[in-house]
């Protein structure tokens, strides 16, 4: 056998393994992630999730993230259901004005299993498939997800009143309903906005104040925490096709083992930080029973309502979804 045939055949074997279904031809997936690398969502769910699938397929699939200095985090979206990038990890409200289904999640209860089990999971990923998006993860961030810092306590009922509140959308009919009056800024923004009194509280979850060191600009978080916070890993519905059978079962099993620890993970967290909150000197200040006893119904009414006027009907078959599973409101 001649060198040149040599040399065609072996390039022939190879392109033949590489397109065999399960082969582990070696990819570079490219991530978008909507929080700073040393933030507390990045260090425990992006970052598990990149290296557990890192481990599970042994290096054939691998991983080059990009922040929000790159593209800012409520521009994320849209250039990743084109394809310019493969993944992107976010918070649904960061993209709530293409469509607030993902949003809705924060109203349904933080069981990863139960949410699978009563399709709610696959009726989200069926409606982002609309938009050019698959849905790989959604990660609950502990039993609760929720709660506001402040630079004052608390006032009588309603409890917000005079008070301008950094939220997103997410939040803004509850903080409307305290009395306050909302304001919409990035995370990375609030330290300056409360030093400066630009805002007097901002509304966050209940991991991440620390963080941030909002601790030296807002003495006191309030309590009880209410709602639940979910972070989704999106894949490009394009890039996803574009993958075999077995990388898209080592996603897939690594959302589902990172979904189902995240819950605990987030409690501990959480437990974990309001201790350190109080040793860097921040103060428990409550709502009054009026406004305590309501927090978690005028979360999730509020949470729906906006679905519902964005997304119309498919926000109320979630729903229906999730209220005949007793996963909400």
């Amino acid at each position: 056998m001649n060198v040149i045939r040599r040399r065609r055949l072996l390039g022939a074997a190879a392109v033949s393994v590489l397109a065999v279904p399960g082969a582990k031809a070696n990819r570079q997936l490219r991530a978008l992630n909507a929080f700073p690398p040393n933030f507390v969502f990045t260090r425990e769910i992006a970052t598990p999730f990149f290296e557990g699938v890192g481990r599970a397929s042994q290096g054939a699939l691998t991983f080059r993230t990009s922040g929000p200095e790159v593209v800012p985090f409520a521009e994320q979206f849209q250039p990743t259901a084109a394809g310019a990038f493969d993944l992107l990890f976010t918070h649904p409200a960061y993209h709530s004005g293409t469509t607030a289904i993902g949003l809705a999640m924060d109203a349904v209860a933080a069981d990863p299993v139960a949410r699978r089990e009563a399709g709610v999971i696959d009726f989200v990923d069926q409606h982002y498939a609309r938009l050019g998006m698959k849905v790989l993860a959604v990660v609950p961030t502990g039993t609760k997800g929720f709660q506001y810092v402040t630079k004052a306590p608390l006032k009588p009922s309603p409890s917000l009143s005079g008070m301008k509140v950094r939220g997103t959308v997410s939040y803004h009919p509850m903080i409307r309903a305290l009395g306050g009056t909302p304001v919409v800024m990035g995370g990375g923004d609030v330290y300056s906005a409360l030093e400066k009194g630009i805002i007097d509280a901002a509304a966050w979850g209940l991991t991440g104040v620390v963080d941030f060191k909002w601790n030296e600009v807002a003495k006191f978080y309030a309590r009880p925490g209410f709602g639940q916070a979910s972070l989704y890993i999106f894949m490009s519905l394009r890039s996803w096709q574009g993958l075999n059978a077995q990388q898209q079962q080592w996603l897939t099993e690594e959302a589902r083992r990172l979904e189902a620890a995240s819950v605990k993970r987030f409690d501990e967290l959480a437990a974990a930080e309001e201790v350190q909150m109080r040793q860097l000197g921040m103060q428990e200040t409550l709502f009054p029973p009026a406004d305590a006893s309501r927090l978690e119904d005028l979360w999730a009414q509020g949470v729906w309502e906006i679905a519902r006027a964005k997304n119309g009907a498919d926000a109320d078959r979630m729903r229906q979804l999730a209220v005949a599973r007793g996963l909400s409101k």
